[in-house]
């Protein structure tokens, strides 16, 4: 019989039972100690969370509750999840993370949830009062902005502590994409942590640097290569598109034919001047 071994990344205080892949994807049988006496109820509860191995995968476990002096029951939300939500809440950060240079509807198909459930998602983490410990060290930060439809102007702005590069955390989610966004997010933490972070990382966005420069004092502001890459493959493709034709021309063997006027070489240079040698020659 052949054993199968995975590295599972679980939720501290979680304990996995068990594991069985069904159809698709992969369920966890989880479980986690409770501080006061509880009973279990009879319904299984099953629960979206991080892919594995490319693979959905969800949380499975009986839903536990407290008898309290009335007798009623009260029943106790886990750990790992909000109440009455179908996700745990590191699947909610995933989604957020997946909303970065991509839409709604995007995520949506590609995680294989609604648009509407990402757009709960998203209204869950607006709500959220996030509690930044004030003893934490963040030394490096980022902005980033959510376009949550295409062709609309409703954006969201995360503010994300990349201290642990491997292990990013977001610290928080504002309204919109201006200086008023980034600052309320930086306001979350205290002037200490302000103080003590070294660089944040933004887009080209002269709003999120206006903000950097108002209330992180001693930080760099560092520029996203992802967002240089795409700015540059902007220009390029501008350039190509303007320039068609020659594109055309050249593609077809018609090159030869251009005047040297046209291509910006003048009829007077030493290149004009120069002898046409052939690929071949030039090879040999």
């Amino acid at each position: 019989m052949a054993v199968v071994e995975l590295e599972l990344d679980i939720p501290e205080r979680i304990r996995v039972r068990g594991c069985e892949r069904i159809e698709d994807g992969h369920a966890l049988e989880v479980e986690w100690d409770h501080p006061i006496e509880i009973g279990y109820g009879h319904k299984v509860q099953v629960i979206r969370d991080l892919d594995i191995q490319g693979k959905p995968a969800f949380f499975v476990y009986q839903p536990p509750y407290h008898r309290c002096r009335c007798g009623r029951r009260q029943w106790l939300i886990p750990p790992f999840k909000r109440k009455h939500t179908t996700v745990t809440l590191r699947f909610e950060e995933h989604v957020l993370w997946s909303l970065i240079a991509s839409t709604e509807e995007d995520v949506a198909r590609r995680l294989g949830i609604s648009a509407e459930m990402v757009r709960q998602i998203i209204n869950h983490q607006l709500k959220d009062e996030r509690h930044i410990d004030p003893d934490r060290v963040i030394t490096d930060v980022g902005y980033d902005e959510i376009s949550l439809k295409k062709r609309h102007k409703l954006y969201v702005t995360i503010l994300t502590d990349l201290t642990d590069p491997e292990h990013p955390r977001i610290l928080a989610v504002e309204q919109g994409r201006d200086q008023a966004a980034a600052e309320k997010c930086l306001n979350r933490l205290s002037p200490e942590q302000r103080e003590q972070i070294r660089t944040h990382r933004t887009d080209m966005s002269g709003s999120y640097i206006a903000a950097g420069k108002a209330l992180l004092p001693n930080s760099q502001n560092v520029t996203d290569r992802f967002h240089v890459a795409q700015k540059l493959g902007q220009v390029v493709d501008s350039v190509r598109k303007k320039n068609s034709s020659l594109q055309a021309d050249f593609e077809h063997g018609g090159a030869e034919a251009i005047p040297f006027a046209n291509v910006g070489v003048s009829q007077a240079s030493p290149i004009a001047e120069r002898p046409r040698t052939s690929r071949a020659a030039k090879l040999v």
